[in-house]
């Protein structure tokens, strides 16, 4: 397909023109893809890029890999029907079975799965009415910083909240934003023990809940890996009281993190596992997995028409074929850990690089002002780690620079490189390159961001903060060159 450049600048002037200002990427990635192929988008300015947004995380295996290709083609060449609902096929019955070979030991073997409609938000309502139901109960326990917890504002949770369910959120334990200005192991510690008072003090006012739910890793959270100790602490605060745990894997699963499902980094088996990007091949699917005794056998409100398309579950058989089959997540758990030290390297150089943080090929690199103080809340000044009188570690995070990671998402672009913004204050450049990443292409992938980071970094930070002050970011579930989580 051949597009001049003419035409290029035409159809990007037609979206701006037609489309809502809902668009998502679209605003900070003037791009018009004609050709894609594994890392690799062809604009149709003839220009090419590497791609670190990879579908917003739902490309495992790249754009247009041969063996999904290959599988989705087989399905329309077999004269098989393309949809059919929820009925039983040859096609649904791969895509389960290849599904159950990768699913956790103590899960797979007492399984159940429900399709969903194509979103991740239709599978995340599915598991907390899958909860509810089994339980009895309302309420929901959720992290801050969730992508997942913006499923609050659907009709449902609506209906939900004036029956009196109740979405309570928790803090979630993360080191450079730590919410008690301590971060590592004690700031881990006392987000678990804040989430047992919740569960257990009369006081906390929050009912026994219907269930919790976690990202193993969060992702528009800004990247924000859950430590295995804290995981496990609170998968026992649940199972001692009853309370299922799901966890979503939207984003995580599939090798994403170095193991197949990033649950296993921890050893932790959940009650139910909401699937969704990471299982799509390129074609929209999601299901919950969940434990055999939370069936209640009703067909739910989130599964619709979409649970029988069979093109999808082929794309989603050969994605987790591969994957499984040619150890992909040993490879994203290797390449991740190499492009992790390269980065925090450059870290060490750059005075706007608050934090490098990240598991597998789930990397995030959090810009922050140089020149300010601490952030509102902290209570203390400077970068870097303190001790408190009372011998406890604390922190000193910069503020969140979202303007600079603007620049510095302007400035890969112009080097061939595609990345995302995540984060509360889109302050976090993502990088999600795709499991079939070669060294080379990691190397060229860092190269240009080390080179982005350089030159936004060299511009006077004064005139950007000064330009926020008159542009300031918008609110935080929206900000401007961020991406919304696929599914």
């Amino acid at each position: 397909m051949t597009v001049t450049t003419t035409a290029h600048e035409g159809i990007l002037r037609r979206q701006s023109a037609r489309e809502s200002a809902a668009r998502t990427c679209a605003p900070a990635l003037p791009i018009v893809p004609v050709r894609a192929r594994g890392m690799t988008i062809e604009g149709a300015d003839g220009r090419r890029y590497l791609d670190c947004l990879s579908g917003a995380g739902a490309l495992a295996l790249g754009h247009n890999h041969p063996v999904v290709l290959e599988a989705i083609r087989k399905v329309i060449d077999s004269g098989a029907p393309l949809h059919v609902s929820g009925l039983a096929t040859p096609v649904r019955d791969a895509f389960i079975t290849e599904l159950f070979r990768t699913l956790p030991p103590g899960l797979a073997d007492r399984a159940r799965v429900r399709f969903c409609g194509p979103a991740g938000t239709d599978a995340v309502a599915t598991a907390l009415q899958l909860v509810r139901a089994a339980t009895g109960r309302a309420g929901v326990l959720a992290f801050t910083g969730a992508h997942h917890a913006l499923a609050a504002g659907s009709p449902d949770a609506a209906r939900s909240a004036s029956s009196g369910a109740q979405i309570t959120l928790l803090p979630y334990p993360q080191d450079y934003r730590c919410p008690f200005g301590i971060g590592g192991e004690r700031g881990a510690e006392l987000a678990a023990r804040w989430t047992e008072s919740v569960l257990d003090s009369p006081a906390s006012g929050v009912p026994l809940p219907a269930g919790m739910i976690v990202e193993p890793v969060q992702g528009d959270g800004g990247v924000l890996p859950a430590p295995d100790a804290w995981l496990r602490r609170i998968r026992r605060l649940t199972a001692d009281r009853s309370v299922p745990l799901i966890a979503d894997e939207t984003l995580t699963g599939v090798g994403r993190t170095g193991a197949f499902w990033a649950v296993e980094h921890s050893g932790v088996t959940p009650d139910a596992m909401v699937l969704s990007a990471a299982i799509w091949g390129s074609l929209p699917l999601t299901v919950v997995v969940h434990r055999d005794d939370l069936d209640n056998g009703a067909s739910g409100t989130h599964t619709g028409t979409f649970p029988g398309n069979q093109l999808a579950m082929a794309a989603g058989t050969a994605t987790l074929g591969h994957v499984r089959e040619n150890g992909l997540a040993e490879h994203a758990a290797t390449l991740g850990a190499r492009m992790l030290d390269r980065l925090r390297t450059l870290a060490g150089e750059l005075a706007c690089v608050g934090e490098v943080r990240g598991r597998g090929l789930m990397i995030g690199v959090e810009l922050v002002d140089p020149e300010g103080g601490d952030d509102e809340g902290h209570g203390i000044t400077g970068p870097g780690p303190t001790v408190t009188p009372d011998g406890t570690r604390g922190y000193r995070p910069r503020p969140a620079a979202p303007e600079l990671a603007v620049a510095v998402q302007r400035e890969c672009l112009r080097r061939g490189l595609i990345v995302d913004l995540g984060g509360p204050c889109a302050s976090v450049v993502r990088l999600f390159p795709p499991l079939t990443t070669t060294d080379g292409q990691a190397g060229a992938v860092l190269d240009r961001l080390a080179d982005a980071l350089q030159a936004a970094a060299r511009a006077p930070f004064a005139h950007r903060r000064a330009e926020q002050h008159r542009h300031p970011p918008r609110e935080p579930h929206h900000p401007a060159g961020r991406t919304e989580r696929t599914g």
